[in-house]
């Protein structure tokens, strides 16, 4: 739903030489997860799965930008999957585009001097799925490349939304007293201007319902700090 992330990711990987693929699949199934719907994500683990069985490898990765979707791939798929070898494949070439990033950085095949040398202060808030089963280093990685770039990681913990869960009725309420346990107010005491990053799609909207501030996708950061 997040369109203009998707054009921001396009545009950035493009730019920096790489070749995209965008492969007809199905969804990743973790809206049934959240639900216990499990059968349900089965179905869905075995088309994506299926489908990428014989694209994937170490030449041609899949890469995703939502934390809780791509993951699934590497995490629930593993006991859902009806073909563990097939899903183990598909797991083992499967990244956030952040990991992806952060070795191609590594690896010396993105520098800083693709972006521009203004200077910035970025204050991110990590993702729970991603703290789980990834790293935010990753993030920070490639949100400090530009040379005058710098992140500061916002000392929180879980944002409250937790997918749709604080978008219910009957959950509202303690959503919200999860938001201001650290989060809301550690970005109410930020200066006015800054620039507040957030990975998870529930992450920025409960940011922006609970502060009125707007978080980014760090993709987006990155996309604008381009050399024209």
């Amino acid at each position: 739903l997040d369109t203009q992330i998707g054009i921001d990711s396009i545009h950035l990987l493009i730019y920096l030489g790489y070749h995209l693929e965008v492969v007809d699949n199905a969804q990743s199934g973790r809206a049934f997860i959240s639900k216990g719907l499990l059968e349900e994500a089965k179905i869905c683990a075995n088309q994506n799965i299926e489908t990428y069985k014989g694209i994937v490898s170490k030449e041609k990765v899949l890469i995703g930008l939502e934390p809780s979707a791509i993951l699934t791939f590497r995490d629930e798929y593993l006991r859902l999957a009806n073909n563990l070898e097939d899903a183990k494949h598909v797991a083992n070439y499967t990244f956030l585009i952040d990991e992806f990033l952060e070795q191609e950085i590594i690896e010396g095949n993105i520098k800083s001097n693709q972006f521009v040398d203004s200077t910035k202060i970025i204050y991110l808030h990590g993702h729970c799925h991603q703290k789980a089963l990834s790293d935010i280093k990753s993030t920070c990685a490639y949100l400090d490349l530009p040379e005058n770039y710098q992140v500061i990681n916002i000392p929180s913990g879980c944002c409250g939304m937790a997918g749709s869960f604080g978008y219910e009725k009957e959950h509202y309420e303690i959503s919200m007293k999860i938001g201001e346990h650290t989060l809301f107010p550690a970005i109410r005491n930020l200066p006015v201007d800054s620039e507040i990053v957030a990975l998870g799609t529930s992450c920025r909207h409960q940011i922006l319902d609970g502060t009125d501030k707007v978080a980014k996708h760090p993709i987006s950061i990155l996309r604008a700090a381009l050399k024209a």
